[in-house]
């Protein structure tokens, strides 16, 4: 019997849970009753918070009551807890390190471990360290969170000290950076090699996340990848954004040791047999696959919509659409 995947924090990630589901059993671990990309999953359940003792004490009895051999966050706020219970051997999360995955989580520790490989990283200051922007425009940035939450471009030093004070948490000042925006969606086995790196534009976002874009074949940007996940150790799923500056060429923004928020772009992109999820899928069943960095189908487009579900009395689909047939219309001749 196939190993089945744990997936963490699901949200409204259908995309996703959906995804796996087509290769193997998925269970979708979501503390709402609302998540509804959990109704995509072969089984789901309420696990507690993840600040809770018991978090990974629960995922564990779920591991061992379906088989799991893959436990994957869709989310940043347990990559962390989950990277220790790998580490202690009580998961078989696709994570990298504890101390990866606590740095990364950090914009500044980011930024940090990024300089310390000499992997090309923005410069970055700290409010109230002593040191000062060497140039400006840059962006105040909160040290963590997602979504693009709180981030803000200051011409001058005045602007920079106004946004420092009205964000309500630590933050970091960051050049801002005047090229196109570009993320890559990677994936790493469990030694850490690069199985592929798969390059996209930004065309558009909301929300920080992309909702627009296109796969491009930029050997740069994938060299990029390849580099940032083997020389961090990244397990699993990640995806890296740059910016490419006219003054300092490529510098990256963050790193994110989860599946971005464009998933479709590296699934429309990949080649039959090498989705993600599906590779994931087989690594979960001990297989060891062969890296095929740059093997994909680039100029493939991507653009972003909302669905629902309706629920019974009882939190059930109901399988009813507001169109028939759900989904988007056929394609016109």
């Amino acid at each position: 019997m196939p190993k089945a995947v744990l997936l963490t924090g699901v949200g409204k990630r259908y995309d996703i849970v959906s995804a796996f589901a087509q290769h193997t059993t998925v269970i979708a671990a979501d503390p709402s009753p609302l998540a509804p990309a959990q109704y995509a999953a072969t089984h789901r359940f309420a696990p507690p918070r993840i600040d809770d003792p018991g978090y990974v004490a629960a995922l564990a009895e779920v591991c061992e009551r379906y088989d799991v051999g893959a436990v994957v966050p869709l989310t940043d706020l347990d990559i962390e807890v989950l990277a220790q219970a790998r580490a202690d051997g009580l998961l078989p999360a696709f994570t990298p390190d504890p101390d990866v995955a606590r740095a990364t989580y950090d914009k500044y520790e980011a930024h940090l471990l990024l300089e310390s490989h000499g992997l090309p990283s923005p410069p970055t200051v700290l409010p109230g360290s002593g040191e000062e922007p060497s140039s400006y425009p840059v962006m105040v940035k909160p040290r963590q969170g997602s979504g693009a939450r709180s981030i803000h471009l200051a011409a001058d030093a005045e602007e920079a000290a106004f946004f420092v004070r009205y964000v309500k948490e630590p933050t970091m000042i960051q050049r801002a950076m005047d090229g196109p925006e570009f993320s890559i969606d990677l994936l790493s086995d469990l030694d850490g090699r690069c199985l592929n790196a798969i390059p996209r534009t930004m065309l558009e976002s909301r929300g920080g996340e992309s909702i627009k874009g296109t796969v491009i074949a930029d050997k740069e940007l994938i060299e990029l990848g390849r580099r940032v996940v083997e020389t961090l150790g990244v397990r699993g799923p990640c995806t890296v954004q740059a910016f490419r500056d006219r003054e300092l060429g490529l510098g990256i923004t963050d790193v994110n040791t989860r599946f971005g928020g464009a998933f479709p772009a590296p699934m429309y992109a990949a080649l039959p047999g090498r989705t993600y999820p599906e590779l994931i899928s087989r690594m979960a069943n001990g297989e060891r696959i062969e890296p095929h960095v740059g093997e994909f189908q680039a100029n493939r487009t991507f653009t972003r919509y909302y669905w629902q579900l309706e629920l019974d009395d009882e939190l059930r689909p109901t399988g009813r659409d507001i169109v028939d047939p759900p989904g988007p219309p056929a394609p016109r001749d």
